[in-house]
């Protein structure tokens, strides 16, 4: 017979694992105005500013209370947005019209736009070269683009279409996600140096880094799998199950935590215990939609962005239904311990 003591003990258990083993749990919600789509969001740790696309617009926001400090207009289709801090400088990728908008990170005011390849999706930052990338998916190529003067440099011919990517190490991995593998492509040169097949698992998106272990994190869709890569010889290592509908990465190097944000509304969490261990720390239960997350290393916290969705009947037989964001469900998830 079980003791009232043993089944308290057991459901607390189960409370527990599904708010993870970590502590991490939805601290809050910030609530954001508008109603348009959105997609990558990104962070500014040492200005305490999140950037959040939506729509044909950028929203900023406070890291630590949520308020509005701003919006950068003329974004459409916006994906994502990187920061280049030294120049104060930031960049969005405009999927709609094969741009990028350049503005001024203080202002938020735009400086100019210009012209890359054809639907540019996600958008990084490398310090060393100082210069910004984008991952077009419309020409299967990567745009370089110099963050001081905003002129574009070159095109990586990558050959895919990227999704996540890495800067460290002095290389770009990038997350091919078409061609099922990792690109890895000189910022200086813009020569592709290396391919490395993932293999077990396909439609690769989020990507995360331990630069001490040379250990990549790769977030598949496809059978939902976190794989584990030799950075350095491409050798698949293991893999491990995640939540489905996986968009994006974060790695804490510290904690030596991997985080993959789900759009069935989890956000999976791993433990690097050694460069070939790893146990799964518990999901944390987020919200469906919040596919995309951005990683603040001052205060371990992960902000995800997600809405909810009204859907209507097809309009003819056997068609698909339509889906539609519910009006002022815009949020940004704070999830901490």
């Amino acid at each position: 017979m079980i003791s009232i003591k043993s089944a308290l003990m057991a459901v607390a258990f189960v409370v527990a694992s599904l708010q993870g083993g970590t502590g991490y749990k939805v601290e809050t919600r910030y609530p954001v105005p508008g109603n348009g789509g959105f997609d990558y969001l990104s962070i500014d740790t040492a200005a305490r500013r999140l950037y959040l696309s939506h729509g044909t617009e950028v929203n900023v926001v406070d890291a630590d209370n949520g308020k509005l400090i701003g919006t950068i207009a003329d974004t459409p289709g916006v994906h994502g947005i990187a920061i280049a801090s030294e120049f104060k400088h930031g960049f969005t990728s405009n999927g709609r019209e094969n741009k990028v908008s350049m503005f001024d990170s203080t202002t938020l005011q735009l400086i100019k736009k210009i012209d890359v390849g054809k639907g540019p999706d996600g958008i990084y930052y490398d310090p060393e070269t100082k210069r910004v990338f984008t991952n077009n998916h419309g020409t299967h190529d990567v745009t370089a683009i110099d963050a001081k003067t905003g002129e574009v440099v070159g095109t990586v011919k990558v050959e895919a279409d990227g999704e996540e990517a890495v800067v460290a190490d002095g290389v770009v991995y990038l997350n091919g996600e078409d061609t099922n593998e990792v690109i890895v492509f000189d910022p200086k040169s813009l020569e592709v140096k290396k391919r490395f097949p993932i293999g077990v698992a396909k439609t690769p998106t989020g990507l995360a880094y331990d630069s001490k272990t040379k250990r990549l994190f790769i977030g598949c869709r496809n059978e939902p799998k976190m794989v584990v890569m030799d950075a350095t010889s491409g050798k698949v290592i293991n893999s491990f199950p995640i939540g489905r509908g996986v968009d994006f990465a974060g790695f804490d190097p510290q904690a030596k935590l991997i985080f993959f944000s789900c759009s069935e509304g989890v956000l999976s969490i791993y433990h690097e215990k050694s460069a070939d261990e790893y146990e799964d720390a518990g999901a944390v239960k987020t919200q469906p939609s919040a596919k995309t997350l951005a990683f603040d290393s001052k205060t371990k916290k992960v902000f995800l962005t997600a809405a909810e969705y009204t859907e209507t009947p097809p309009a003819t037989a056997g068609g698909r239904p339509q889906r539609t964001i519910k009006p002022g469900s815009f949020v940004v998830l704070v999830v901490s311990k």
